[in-house]
């Protein structure tokens, strides 16, 4: 069971809204979100409703503004908790869509794509175990994206416009 709280206004101030569960849209509850108080759990927080638009991870800890979260606006629509996996994580990634081209397979957080395999673009994967998170930039940096169980054939189907995926961060207690 996960616990977030919405603000409206920045340092925690404003109306406010708490979630315990997975939540499709969030408007009706708030206009605006300037600050998030995570109690517990993982959560994947969405810009639009349906679990669309700017994705951003957070866990247990308190944000200000929507800046600690790397968000690039006030805006979050949908909110999603991510089951936390004590077991091994292992994902597929390949070079080409369809599940095609050279396969590559990772075990661990990968700080940087193309330091570890000379490339920064993943155009299909299979997450066989875990849950991680494709960062469109090195370091754990810019765009996020929540990889659940299960197979993505193109990266659309992920939520990117993209092939570029610069670092890969498991979601591990």
């Amino acid at each position: 069971m996960g616990k977030i709280i919405f603000y409206e206004d920045r340092n925690f101030k404003g109306r406010s809204y708490e979630c315990g569960s997975e939540c499709s849209d969030l408007h009706s509850h708030f206009s605006r979100c300037n600050s998030i108080r995570v109690d517990s759990g993982d959560w994947m927080v969405f810009e639009r409703p349906g679990y669309m638009g700017y994705q951003y991870f957070l866990k247990k800890g308190e944000y200000p503004d929507y800046q600690q979260w790397m968000g690039f606006n006030d805006c979050v629509r949908s909110c999603r908790l991510i089951p936390t996996s004590q077991s091994s994580h292992r994902i597929m990634i390949y070079e080409q869509p369809e599940l095609g081209g050279e396969t590559m397979e990772l075990t661990d957080d990968c700080p940087s794509l193309n330091e570890l395999f000379n490339r920064n673009d993943v155009y299909s994967c299979n997450v066989r175990d875990g849950y991680w998170i494709f960062y469109e930039l090195p370091n754990y940096k810019g765009r996020q994206y929540l990889m659940n169980p299960g197979e993505y054939r193109r990266f659309n189907e992920w939520g990117s416009t993209t092939s570029r995926v610069g670092s890969i961060r498991r979601i591990a207690v």
